[in-house]
C-alpha cells in the first residue's frame, strides 16, 4: 500500500475521515493510470508557505499550494504544502465551503504530480475539468 499522509505543520486543524481522503487520492491517481508511491500533504499557515515560496522558488507572494514533484514514471510522489489561510480566504471569496476548497486544492496538487500544468488558459481549463472530475469521486 502506498503512503499518503496529511499532517499539520504550524496550524491547528482537525481533519476527520483521513482514510476516506487517502482512498480518494489513490482512486484519483489510478484513474489517471498511475500509482501513488508517496505523497505528503502538509497543511500550514500563509507565513510558513511564504517562507517556502521565498526559499525554494524565489517568489515573494502568498499562494494556496506549492507542489514539490518527485514522480518517477507512473509512480506518483511528492510534497504538497497547502496554506490553510489561503484556502479559507479563497473559499470565502468563491462562496464555497472550506472543506470543498481544501479538497479542490489537494486534488489540484495531486494532478500536478500526475503531470497536469496550469500556466496557460488551455492548461487551466483542463486542470479545472480534471479537478471537477476527481471531486465527484470523493464520497463524503
Amino acid at each position: 500500500m502506498s503512503k499518503i499522509s496529511i499532517t499539520p505543520a504550524d496550524v491547528s486543524i482537525a481533519l476527520g475521515r483521513k482514510k476516506l481522503l487517502y482512498d480518494w487520492i489513490r482512486k484519483a491517481i489510478v484513474s489517471e493510470k498511475k500509482m501513488a508511491a508517496g505523497i505528503a500533504i502538509i497543511l500550514c499557515s500563509d507565513e510558513y508557505l511564504l517562507d517556502i515560496n521565498k526559499k525554494f522558488l524565489s517568489h515573494d507572494y502568498y499562494t494556496d499550494i506549492i507542489t514539490f514533484d518527485y514522480t518517477e514514471g507512473k509512480r506518483i510522489s511528492g510534497e504538497l504544502y497547502i496554506s490553510i489561510d489561503r484556502v479559507k480566504e479563497n473559499a470565502k471569496q468563491l462562496g464555497v465551503s472550506f472543506p470543498n476548497e481544501l479538497h479542490r486544492v489537494m486534488i489540484h496538487g495531486v494532478l500536478h504530480l500526475c503531470g497536469y500544468k496550469d500556466k496557460t488558459r488551455k492548461d487551466r481549463e483542463m486542470m479545472r475539468t480534471k479537478e471537477d472530475q476527481k471531486l465527484k469521486m470523493l464520497k463524503l
